[in-house]
């Protein structure tokens, strides 16, 4: 192992590394392959614990155990605050689209062939309904104005010229097969004249129920006639961030640091789809935890740290404490192996992750992005795969999730990705999924997107 390569583990990935080379060379068997029979082979009850669930059981889990949630009701939202949300009744036309015969360009309104006469007055969008046209007559027009009755065509105002007694003529280019090549040109009948209902007649369906409320769903509602939409709530998350030795501003000192899960958690579960009622720092208090544990109204509770089995490692004591059923207790991945899922009430559910930073974002895609993903009623993305621009070193035995950046149809492992860094997760676009033993250049990875980088910052945080 390099120095480099080092870097990018913690202390117990590079052991854990070292010691099943050393266990290889010395011919002691490592981990059983699939073929091996596992159910013959020894495990304490604390390397059961240690091993957890496999990372892709856990992400199913998470989604399961959504679905075991009955959602609240549909709400009625307003365009405004429906953003992100997820249709829940499909979207119907109230109206014909467009609800009148409307100019898809400037120019005149024309009746029969030309050349025309032009009438004085014009046709402004938003204005009533114009007086008809009778052939040989021609109106000034604007984009969006209602065509007037009996209107042959529209004719772009690039495409015609008005004589010194007030003739229009089309200088449009010739078609190749006119009937009298170099003849006067001809206008098209409807030319530039959008139908009433070309997009839709009232009652027709847009969107299907399930459908995401992007920017232009927001706009055809807005076409259509809607001014609120129904849709499913938000799920409703808090965070609670544990530990006496963070810092809320200023620079790390006396054994102090920053906390950067209390400002990086928020936006992202906003991104998720949740709505974050609140962020309270508790500190290494169990019975706080347990005060605010029992009396959150969130549908998702996430906690910051604590997770493990050290002396102020408050989490597991008082999910027992409550009562609480432990769906995930430590998962194959790394970073973040010390994560949880608990259902803490019918309704409620809590998603330990681990206090490093990265590690929490591992604990964030595994866990808590299926638990919302389906709480929201959002589609699970679709899988994909790209080539890795170069080798990645993997843990013996679990899935590593690593932080790349696409460039054109490879993907960049990217450095700096140990479980405490958020160098390299700034500048990524999705974390590849690494399984046991790593993998060599040009070979494909499922990427996970992070939600900025396909949808935009401000579509996925408001």
């Amino acid at each position: 192992m390099t120095a480099q390569d080092a870097e990018e583990l913690d202390v117990e990935e590079a052991l854990a590394m070292v010691n099943d080379r050393g266990r290889r060379r010395l011919g002691t068997p490592s981990t059983p392959s699939p073929s091996t029979p596992a159910a013959r082979t020894p495990h304490s009850a604390e390397d059961t614990r240690h091993r957890g669930t496999p990372w892709p059981e856990a992400r199913a889990l998470a989604e399961r155990a959504a679905r075991s949630v009955r959602r609240r009701p549909p709400a009625s939202v307003t365009l405004d605050d429906a953003l992100g949300l997820v249709l829940a009744a499909p979207l119907t036309a109230l109206t014909d689209l467009p609800s009148f015969d409307t100019s898809a360009m400037d120019g005149w309104a024309v009746a029969g062939p030309g050349p025309w006469h032009v009438r004085e007055d014009g046709v402004l969008a938003g204005h009533a309904q114009p007086e008809p046209l009778t052939d040989g007559e021609a109106v000034r027009i604007a984009t969006g104005a209602r065509v007037p009755q009996d209107s042959t065509a529209v004719l772009r105002s690039e495409h015609g010229r008005i004589d010194d007694n007030g003739r229009l003529y089309a200088t449009l280019p010739q078609a190749p097969d006119a009937a009298r090549p170099g003849g006067t040109p001809t206008v098209v009948h409807g030319q530039d004249i959008r139908p009433r209902g070309q997009e839709c007649r009232s009652g027709d369906q847009l969107l299907p129920l399930g459908t995401l409320i992007t920017p232009p769903v927001l706009g055809l509602a807005a076409a259509a006639g809607y001014d609120t939409v129904t849709a499913i709530p938000r799920p409703r998350a808090e965070v609670l961030v544990l530990g006496d030795e963070l810092l809320t501003e200023g620079r790390p000192h006396d054994g102090l640091i920053r906390d950067a899960l209390g400002p990086m958690l928020p936006p992202w579960l906003r991104a998720l789809g949740a709505e974050v009622m609140t962020v309270r720092r508790i500190g290494d208090d169990a019975d706080a935890l347990y005060e605010a544990l029992k009396n959150s109204p969130a549908d998702l509770i996430v906690t910051t740290g604590g997770t493990a089995s050290g002396p102020v490692d408050h989490v597991h004591p008082t999910l027992r404490r409550l009562g609480a059923e432990l769906l995930v207790d430590g998962v194959q991945v790394r970073p973040g192996h010390p994560m949880l899922l608990a259902r803490t009430r019918k309704d409620q559910h809590l998603v330990g992750l681990p206090g490093n930073p990265l590690a929490a974002v591992s604990g964030l895609l595994t866990l808590a992005e299926p638990l919302l993903r389906t709480l929201a009623g959002r589609a699970a993305p679709e899988p994909y795969a790209l080539p890795l621009q170069d080798s990645v070193h993997g843990h013996p035995r679990d899935t590593r999730l690593v932080p790349v950046a696409r460039r054109a149809d490879r993907a960049v492992p990217l450095h700096y990705n140990g479980p405490a860094m958020l160098r390299g997760i700034a500048t990524a676009d999705a974390l590849a999924v690494v399984p046991p033993g790593g993998v060599r250049t040009g070979q494909e990875l499922e990427l996970l997107d992070l939600p900025w980088a396909t949808a935009g910052i401000q579509v996925c945080f408001t």
